[in-house]
């Protein structure tokens, strides 16, 4: 069944960042920072692969992602939904049932034997592909999986992410410069509201993360 009717984004944005603290995939801890895949220190660590395994949460949240993206770049923009490997496979699949379209994935790179592909599954010429992964940092990685889906000869203009960080201003204007629209669900930002409204931390650790979202780059723990 593909959903047509949802509440506005800024609702959607309130429910998911609630879903993402009910399943316990959101981590708050100032005083032993979690270490990014970047190097970067931080009070905050998010894992969305927790949500596959939690059914009713898992299925409401794609629902809110094919909306929005039915909703910011149209009910027939696409031709086939692509997966980032590994993260973004599930939710790849979940969106394409739901929107009944063709589901591939993109591997990081290409796997070293056989066809050496990095693109699983049927990607025509001229398809219109709509990347999912699970959420989006800085935007960095999803250049490389565009890249890959353009080789194909198919293009691809937009990627749909759960959460996205919402504190490196570059992210954007990174994919914009790409030809890249990105849709996501919630922030770093509504996921902070939300834990305050819930009391879910303590208020040292509340605002230890406000003042890390305020200025990532130059944060250091206390």
């Amino acid at each position: 069944m593909i959903p047509t009717s949802f509440p506005a984004k800024e609702e959607i944005a309130r429910l998911s960042a609630s879903m993402l603290l009910e399943v316990q995939a959101v981590h708050f801890n100032s005083r032993e920072p979690f270490t990014h895949a970047s190097g970067r220190k931080a009070p905050t660590y998010i894992d969305c692969r927790r949500l596959i395994s939690f059914p009713r949460i898992r299925a409401a949240l794609m629902d809110f992602l094919c909306v929005t993206v039915m909703r910011e770049a149209g009910l027939e923009a696409f031709d086939n939904i692509a997966g980032g490997e590994t993260a973004g496979i599930p939710f790849a699949a979940l969106v394409a049932d739901r929107l009944a379209l063709p589901m591939t994935y993109v591997r990081k790179k290409p796997k070293g034997y056989g066809r050496n592909a990095r693109i699983e599954g049927v990607m025509t010429e001229g398809s219109r592909v709509l990347l999912v992964e699970d959420l989006a940092t800085d935007g960095g990685s999803k250049l490389s999986f565009v890249q890959a889906i353009r080789d194909t000869g198919a293009t691809c203009a937009h990627t749909a992410v759960i959460f996205a960080y919402g504190i490196f201003p570059e992210m954007h204007s990174r994919l914009a410069a790409e030809g890249v629209t990105l849709h996501s669900l919630c922030t770093w930002w509504d996921v902070l509201a939300e834990a305050r409204r819930r009391s879910a931390f303590d208020v040292e650790t509340l605002s230890a993360v406000e003042a890390y979202l305020r200025d990532p780059e130059g944060w250091v723990p206390a």
